[in-house]
């Protein structure tokens, strides 16, 4: 793993997509940051961070820009050499992809970190090693895969009715639960409500429809659910800093 285990990074508009063999954590400190990993869409905001596993593939971009703490962990030696007994706690929390709260202490670690002159290793090294045991007692209630929510039932609907009124109320049935519960089972397990998971994953359609397709735009609006190309476009520009005809040019020249 190249660079250091600790950094500071602004995202702004710019989309990056890539992945990297080594487990990733990304705190929020200042604006909002869009995520998805291996398909499950995420936020990072203050008191939140998203959790990135070895080789998963992930995208972010912020639209007004997002500062970040990041660290880089190393990988399961380091873990078990700097973190003994509470090892294994902090490899389940890396496997798990996603969103996560942090309470006001784990705040406030993260905010000390990102003052810390970051470069010393030893500072580094003890501060990535304390916030990962501050995380291990989250690390006990993260949900497991058989828990979670059915999100690849999700987007298959949302998928096959983009072009359609969608409601939260669809996807509390498809997972059998009710619309609160839903709400509150997304604002744990992706840092957004199940409107905004739709409105993302809509938007990620359009954006594919955008770049390996040549129809029009009004057609890609309609496709996805809007009723108006110029909403659609101000969604796009929101989501991906920049509008649907720039993003097609964009593809084109790569």
């Amino acid at each position: 793993m190249a660079g250091q285990i600790l950094s500071l990074r602004h995202y702004r508009d710019e989309l990056i997509a890539h992945s990297h063999e080594h487990p990733q954590l990304v705190f929020g400190l200042r604006g909002r940051l869009e995520f998805e990993v291996q398909g499950q869409g995420a936020r990072v905001a203050r008191q939140g961070l998203v959790v990135v596993p070895a080789g998963a593939h992930h995208t972010c971009g912020s639209d007004g820009g997002s500062d970040c703490l990041v660290l880089d962990v190393p990988g399961e030696p380091w873990l078990h050499e700097q973190l003994g007994a509470h090892a294994e706690a902090s490899r389940r929390l890396l496997d798990q992809p996603g969103a996560r709260a942090l309470d006001e202490r784990q705040q406030q670690l993260v905010d000390w970190l990102a003052s810390s002159p970051m470069g010393d290793p030893l500072i580094a090294r003890q501060g990535a090693v304390l916030l990962l045991a501050s995380l291990n007692p989250m690390a006990s209630a993260v949900v497991t895969p058989s828990q979670r929510l059915p999100y690849a039932a999700f987007d298959a609907h949302i998928e096959r009715q983009a072009a359609y009124p969608l409601q939260v109320a669809d996807l509390a049935r498809i997972a059998g639960l009710s619309t609160a519960r839903l709400h509150a089972r997304f604002s744990a397990e992706c840092a957004m409500t199940p409107m905004d998971y739709i409105r993302q994953r809509r938007l990620l359609k359009a954006r594919r429809l955008v770049v390996q397709t040549l129809l029009p735009m009004g057609e890609i609006a309609a496709q996805v659910g809007y009723g108006s190309q110029s909403a659609f476009s101000a969604a796009m520009l929101r989501a991906f800093g920049c509008s649907p005809l720039a993003l097609r040019r964009a593809s084109g020249d790569n």
